[in-house]
């Protein structure tokens, strides 16, 4: 047991049912004065006394006044959560719950005791977080998925030209349309000469389905329902009459070394193809290590064998909830506003939300094992380097950013959280990680062409 910082102040442990514990704090009577002399400091400020400026009383003096008792409660009110925190130190506690305080001793006199009943973050074993072995998508690069990359590029350098075939998904439309409810036209939904592509849904989807078959001077009348995008609109029938004014069909360009050359910055048809086939497996391999992260997490998670604590789940939902209320927030809208554009009853949100708490901390629980089993620690330069990351993002300097931490009591759940992070790249650097088809993936990052080392000089 590390000692209590204060050397009148000593603590015992007792272990409970339901990963409680009773924490036993004793403060000798010479040491609880001196949150008793704190106590009459606060109380002179507070009252008046003739002859002295206030809180230049003497403490005999407002002792005598009113008594020795009020200045004990107050300093057994405000001085007890520190001892608390002192013990909770001393004892190396990790509670997740308030703690429930009974004072036994020294209410009116002496030394003080008291006990404080806290429920304690459970501590778990894994055993075969060394052997995980997780599946994910191969981020190998297909002919069809380059072949997609150079329509793409195709359609951005496409023409349009005049056509006289009925309308289709993908042709445009040049169109007058009136949007319009009870003779008032809609802002937004009134345009003229508008460049239209059928398909799109971009105002509504019936808009689609009347132009799809249509040639240019017909005119169409239809009504149809606002989607969510309207915002306030949205639910509004409106009534619309559209006129088709011209039809156009867009040309893709051939695939040639002289279009290459055009838009972009390769020569030939297969420098093009490589270039994409190269930014694809990057992008793909990115995507699969971020995959094999998460399900590596979960595997571990499911080796968690302790009975989950409701009081930390009901923490992480707390921050899960207060996380999406701030980015609704940002975006002008809140959670009920979400449920509705969303389509989800409350009573399933808030079981999703707590299915995810729960495996979420399954998987803190899980990092903080091999933290524990893996003897991980962090050093100073590490921590230091974190909070210069952290000052950075925050535009402060470090040393303000780290005063504030320590100040906060966060610096060591800094710390805590770099440990959780190496904790995980040991499981992803030990975990198997197959595809579909149980192969072994090697999720190495291609090196950079320009990284290559330079033939050494000839002399």
């Amino acid at each position: 047991m590390a000692p209590p910082t204060s050397p009148g102040l000593s603590t015992s442990v007792e272990s409970l049912e339901g990963n409680k514990v009773r924490l036993h704090v004793a403060i000798s009577a010479s040491e609880f004065d001196k949150a008793v002399d704190a106590a009459f400091r606060k109380l002179a400020t507070d009252v008046k006394i003739p002859g002295f400026r206030p809180g230049k009383a003497p403490r005999q003096l407002l002792e005598a006044r009113f008594g020795p008792d009020v200045a004990r409660r107050e300093a057994l009110q405000d001085a007890l959560p520190g001892y608390y925190a002192e013990a909770v130190d001393a004892e190396q506690l990790d509670a997740i719950t308030p703690p429930e305080i009974d004072i036994t001793s020294g209410e009116d006199t002496g030394d003080v005791e008291f006990d404080a009943v806290v429920e304690l973050r459970p501590v778990a074993t894994l055993a075969g977080y060394d052997e995980l072995r997780v599946e994910v998508a191969s981020p190998a690069v297909t002919d069809q998925a380059v072949d997609a990359q150079v329509d793409a590029l195709r359609d951005r350098f496409a023409d349009l030209t005049e056509s006289a075939a009925p309308l289709t998904d993908g042709d445009y439309a040049e169109i007058d349309i009136k949007g319009y409810v009870h003779d008032e036209a809609i802002d937004g939904l009134t345009a003229t000469d508008f460049l239209y592509e059928v398909g799109s849904e971009l105002v509504v989807p019936r808009l689609d389905e009347e132009l799809r078959g249509k040639r240019p001077g017909e005119i169409l009348k239809f009504n149809d329902t606002l989607p969510e995008r309207f915002g306030d609109r949205a639910g509004d029938e409106v009534a619309f009459q559209v006129l088709v004014k011209d039809a156009k069909r867009k040309v893709l360009p051939d695939v040639n070394d002289d279009w290459v050359s055009e838009v972009s910055e390769f020569d030939t048809v297969e420098e093009l193809r490589v270039d994409i086939g190269k930014r694809l497996e990057l992008v793909g391999t990115v995507q699969a290590q971020m995959a094999a992260r998460d399900k590596v997490l979960e595997a571990a998670a499911d080796l968690v064998d302790v009975e989950i604590p409701d009081a930390l789940v009901q923490q992480e939902m707390e921050r899960r909830l207060h996380d999406l209320a701030h980015r609704l927030e940002a975006q002008g809208a809140d959670i009920a506003r979400y449920l509705e554009a969303t389509g989800q009853e409350q009573q399933v949100f808030v079981d999703s939300v707590r299915q995810g708490a729960i495996g979420g901390v399954r998987a803190d629980l899980a990092l903080r094992a091999v933290v524990a089993q893996e003897d991980i620690e962090v050093t100073e330069e590490e921590l230091a380097a974190e909070v210069a990351r952290l000052a950075e993002r925050m535009e402060e300097k470090p040393a303000k950013v780290r005063r504030d931490l320590e100040h906060r009591g966060l610096l060591e759940a800094v710390r805590s959280d770099l440990a959780r992070a190496k904790a995980l790249q040991v499981l992803v650097d030990r975990a198997t990680v197959v595809d579909e088809q149980g192969k072994p993936l090697d999720l190495t990052l291609p090196e950079p062409e320009d990284s290559e080392p330079e033939e050494e000089s000839q002399a």
